[in-house]
């Protein structure tokens, strides 16, 4: 079985599945490619099998990406089940432990964070605080309840707008993030590194359960999730079987939006 070599010229080398560009390299160079700016997103099996198939606005979001994270662990097995070839996997996980630890992270004022929850921001910034990052408040945006469909949030581009970061976080849910940062990534003046990576932020300040390395890297971090919260993460898991037979019927090919 092979895997997608690199490119000869030694540019970046991607892989179409499901219509989808997926950026095929370490978290190292997918950060290197986010630093220049641009949207980028790590959708999980649950959102390939669900929100590409029902939300336009979502497929959208993914197609216009810059850089789209093999994040789901089932996709990649999927692909290699269908294809044989081995695509590298980087998880949203993966690609912030190594952002995180940047340079540019430290200096005051380079980051907005778009949170899901005044809790989760007071959370966010105590321990972006205990652990010497800049975490003033100003920088912290609440994001209200998007409906589905295109988003159209003038608060929030005014926010990011007046300050200018370098990178804007979205840490709010999957099929939600994408198509917010789709938005910005459309209507600002400027080309920060918009990040739409939701709970790996909060895998690591502990919002959310913690996910060992080692459960990360064999593409086990769905499991911890479940069985944190059964209830909550159960279902919506169970549903990411349906990528079984997008992938096998559409292989590279979009599907379309079902009406």
């Amino acid at each position: 079985m092979s895997e997608p070599a690199q490119a000869a010229d030694g540019a970046a080398r991607f892989e179409r599945v499901l219509g989808v560009n997926f950026f095929c390299g370490s978290a190292e160079a997918a950060c290197a490619r986010a630093a220049v700016g641009g949207l980028v997103t790590a959708p999980s099996g649950p959102g390939l099998a669900g929100d590409l198939v029902s939300d336009a606005a979502y497929q959208s979001a993914l197609l216009e990406s810059d850089t789209v994270l093999t994040d789901s662990a089932f996709m990649v097995g999927l692909w290699w089940l269908r294809t044989g070839r081995r695509l590298p996997r980087t998880s949203g996980l993966a690609f912030m432990n190594a952002w995180l630890w940047r340079d540019e992270m430290r200096r005051p004022g380079a980051v907005v964070w778009v949170m899901p929850t005044a809790a989760e921001a007071r959370h966010t910034r105590r321990w972006l605080a205990a652990h010497g990052f800049p975490a003033d408040e100003g920088n912290f945006f609440v994001a209200p309840h998007y409906a589905p469909g295109p988003v159209d949030d003038p608060a929030l581009l005014a926010f990011v707008e007046a300050r200018r970061p370098a990178v804007v976080y979205f840490a709010i849910g999957g099929g939600v993030q994408e198509r917010v940062g789709h938005f910005l990534r459309r209507r600002l003046s400027y080309r920060p590194a918009i990040l739409c990576l939701g709970a790996a932020l909060a895998f690591i300040t502990g919002a959310q359960t913690n996910i060992p390395a080692f459960a990360d890297r064999f593409g086990l971090g769905w499991l911890w999730r479940v069985a944190s919260d059964p209830r909550r993460y159960g279902g919506r898991y169970w549903r990411a079987a349906r990528l079984a037979g997008l992938v096998l019927r559409y292989g590279a090919e979009l599907p379309p939006v079902r009406r």
